[in-house]
């Protein structure tokens, strides 16, 4: 072999490499996607405003089916608005294969030395996404797609043309939202074992209003002011309105089951401001039940049908209470003893505990107990 010969050899091999080399270097764009915790996605679109090729942007129009651009000064210059404006609809995040707008699409300014111009789409990540892929229909070049995990140290690299979608990624579990169907089922289950059977306060209470009378009606009426009442308090709690520290509701809730148990002691009739009263009762429970639901958080993107899943949860789990009251009782509320052997002692035995909360709620625990 020549020396020549030997030499256009290496020289090929050289060029070659080179071209495989930059056909991986930072292109004009390079796309950072971020997802959270929170159930959300950031797409940072990186744009190297010096490579662009001229004319790119000129006749860019901002789509109707996409959230305006936010942070496009007035003073902003034309062929960088295009820009921005042709980038941001030319990328299109993919969940489960089916194109996603996002919720806002945002301008960054890196300032006036920055040789970048940067763009961010963000928005919820669809409940129950199993995958996720991206598109750029901004025709410039290879660019590096990079993904992210909240809480994870590796990121993911793809290599991209311009045009291309990429392959689905599967996303991970940490960072999907629930189904509106899995949070329905979810907070359902938490209002009722909220109740049944972790509510013992709530249960007597319930229990309270069952046993002064003997028919169903009035239980029912008394049982409906009072889901009517905290589940107002319920909301307004829940949404800022009104907030009571737990250091004044709890005990409010023990002292409210030692006056339903006392008042059945004493009278044997249900008058009728007794509804009226549970009613306001029902208001101190409802930012009781509130208390739980921060401690247990709600999803934003899921809020109300959670917060009423929750509710109606509650309400079953009283319900079933007064069921399992009426399967116990409900043979012996006729009979003549019934108020002195049942109706008496188990409402002194309940405000007993009640009045018992009460003071430790206020106090403290008592001594020797």
């Amino acid at each position: 072999m020549s020396p020549g010969s030997s030499g256009r050899r290496w020289a090929a091999v050289i060029l070659l490499t080179a071209g495989s080399a930059s056909a991986h270097e930072l292109g004009t764009i390079r796309t950072n996607v971020t997802f959270t915790k929170g159930g959300e996605y950031q797409a940072e679109v990186l744009i190297d405003r010096e490579h662009v090729p001229p004319g790119f942007g000129s006749t860019a129009r901002p789509p109707a089916r996409r959230a305006p651009i936010e942070g496009l000064l007035p003073d902003l210059d034309p062929r960088t608005r295009g820009i921005l404006t042709e980038v941001a609809d030319a990328s299109q995040p993919i969940f489960d294969g089916r194109e996603v707008d996002p919720d806002r699409v945002e301008w960054v300014d890196p300032g006036p030395a920055a040789a970048e111009l940067v763009l961010r789409l963000s928005g919820r990540i669809p409940g129950g996404a199993r995958t996720f892929a991206w598109k750029s229909r901004a025709r410039l070049g290879s660019y590096l797609l990079t993904l992210r995990t909240e809480g994870e140290a590796t990121p993911q690299r793809i290599w991209l043309e311009g045009g291309e979608t990429s392959a689905p990624v599967p996303l991970k579990a940490v960072v999907v939202p629930p189904t509106r169907m899995k949070v329905v089922r979810q907070y359902l289950k938490l209002g009722y074992t909220h109740i049944l059977p972790r509510g013992v306060d709530h249960i007597l209470f319930v229990l309270g209003i069952f046993l002064l009378s003997r028919r169903l009606k009035p239980i029912l009426l008394q049982v409906t002011a009072f889901t009517i009442a905290h589940t107002i308090t319920l909301a307004l709690t829940i949404y800022g309105v009104v907030s009571l520290r737990p250091a004044i509701v709890e005990p409010l809730i023990a002292l409210s089951i030692v006056y339903v148990a006392v008042e059945n002691i004493l009278t044997t009739r249900l008058s009728p401001w007794r509804v009226a009263l549970v009613f306001a009762f029902g208001l101190v429970h409802g930012m009781g039940f509130a208390g739980v639901l921060s401690e247990l958080g709600l999803p934003r993107a899921q809020f109300l049908p959670a917060l009423l899943s929750f509710n109606v949860g509650v309400e079953l789990g009283q319900l079933t209470v007064i069921l399992a009251a009426l399967a116990v009782l409900g043979p012996f509320r006729n009979a003549p003893w019934y108020r002195r052997r049942i109706v008496v002692p188990a409402s002194v035995a309940i405000a007993a505990v009640g009045l018992l909360w009460a003071l430790e709620r206020t106090f403290g625990r008592l001594p020797g107990l």
